[in-house]
This record gives structure tokens, sequence and C-alpha cells, in this order.
């Protein structure tokens, strides 16, 4: 079974600006590697509505899962839920589901002394906004407050805290993907090699990948720090019987055209 692309979409002014760092990255891609997948890619847009519409147009017409952080609350600049409506061409609609899951949370916050469960109060109709999805989409549950996030065509739709956001990933890649996991079995090595212009060792690189169609060839040069010489990682990654011949071609590779598998002080 052919396993389709993964991507993230991370919206929102304040991370092009750098009022907030992105942590969605580095999490989705550790939660992909534990279950034998990995991201094909990710971008950072904006949060205003025609660019957000205009990306997820574009995104819902690939076959690709979708993992989108960010612009699904209530206020005026979470436009999301609104742009991702307009891209499919669907009304949004409250969801039932989520209406009761934010009037559940909103009596558990009462009860706590914070507000008030009467879901006629203008404040608690604002809150069932953040269950107004695009027709046709599944929730996605929230296990931090229970104000669940949305899933349609593939793309799920998360909040952009960390705290809400990465359960969600984790539920819908055991829950929705869970067939996709280890599919196939890769493998990855690398190596140090000191004493050796890249330049030099790249036609061996592409010799590799000729010779082992399977496996992909990386180098990864360093200049160095005062731990260690300036050097290069060179490695393959592939399947694990072609990545093992690849990885002993490329060590002695390194060594013929003149490069160390060890510093020289």
């Amino acid at each position: 079974m052919s396993q389709p692309n993964i991507r993230l979409i991370i919206i929102g002014d304040e991370i092009l600006s750098g009022r907030r760092e992105d942590k969605h990255f580095a999490r989705l891609v550790a939660l992909l590697k534990e279950r034998g997948l990995a991201l094909h890619s990710a971008q950072i847009i904006s949060d205003d509505p025609d660019h957000v519409e205009t990306v997820l147009r574009q995104s819902f017409a690939t076959d690709d899962i979708v993992f989108s952080c960010g612009g699904i609350g209530a206020t005026p600049d979470d436009q999301t839920r609104q742009a991702a409506a307009r891209a499919l061409g669907v009304e949004l609609r409250l969801h039932p589901e989520a209406a009761a899951l934010i009037a559940e949370r909103t009596k558990e916050q009462a009860d706590a002394g914070q507000g008030q469960a009467d879901m006629t109060l203008s404040e608690n109709q604002q809150r069932l906004q953040m269950g107004v999805f695009p027709v046709g989409a599944d929730i996605v549950p929230n296990p931090y407050n229970k104000i669940p996030g949305f899933f349609i065509h593939n793309h799920t739709f998360m909040p952009g805290f960390p705290v809400m956001a990465w359960p969600m990933m984790e539920w819908t890649l055991d829950n929705r993907y869970g067939h996709l996991h280890h599919l196939t079995v890769k493998a990855e090595h690398s190596f140090l090699a000191f004493a050796l212009p890249e330049s030099r060792i790249t036609p061996s690189l592409q010799q590799l990948e000729r010779q082992w169609p399977g496996v992909k060839a990386f180098s990864l040069p360093s200049v160095g720090d005062n731990q260690r010489r300036p050097h290069i990682e060179l490695g393959v990654k592939g399947e694990p019987q072609a990545c093992a011949e690849a990885l002993a071609f490329l060590r002695g590779e390194v060594q013929r055209v003149g490069g160390k598998l060890t510093a020289i002080d």
C-alpha cells in the first residue's frame, strides 16, 4: 500500500512576526517517527482570510494527509473555519457534538465559579462559535478542555496551543491512520567524514543512488566548533538491506578519495 504525503500547515501572524515560536513541527515529526511515518513538507502562513482560503483550496485538491494548527477560535483573527468552508464550497454549521462538548465545558467552569452555565447568554453563544464547522466535518477530541477541533477531507484542524494540538495529532494518527503505521520498514545510518571537501565525495553519492535506486544519500557539512573539527555527516536512508550495502560502499569511498573516518588533531 502506497502512503500519502503527510503535511503540516501552521497558521498565524504571531509565528511569522516572531512573537511566538512554532513548536508543532518538531512534535509532529516525532509523533510520525514513532509510528514509522515521515513528514513530507510544512508551511507557515499568515492568518489573512483570503490567503488561508487559497492555501486550503490547493491543499484540499490533493490526497495528502494534512494537519493544520491555528485559527479555529472565535475571535476576529480566527478565520480558519470560515476559510476551510469557502475552500470546500460548503456552509458553516454548528456541529451538535461540538455544541454538547462546549456546553459541558461551560458548565464545568461555572461549577468552579467561572462564569455561568446558561448557554443563551451572549458570551456562551460566542463560545458556541468554536463548534461551527464546515458541513460534513467530524469532531477531533480535545482532552485538555473538551473544545474540539474538526476533521474533513483528510485535513485535521486544531488550535495553535500545543497542549491541545498535540493530543489531537496523536489521536488522529492512531484512530484515523493506524493502518499506515509501520507499513514499510526503513533504516537511516550516518557517519562523520573528516579532511574531505563535499565536492570530492559528491560523485560517489550520485553513484550510490544509481546503484541502489531505493536508497537516498545525504550530506550535511559542518564548519566545526570547539568540540569537533570541520566535517561532513554522510548517510543513507531507505530499505534496510540496501542501506547497509550502500553505507559500506560510502565509507569505502570516503577512504578511497582521501577522506578520514576519524578526526585528525
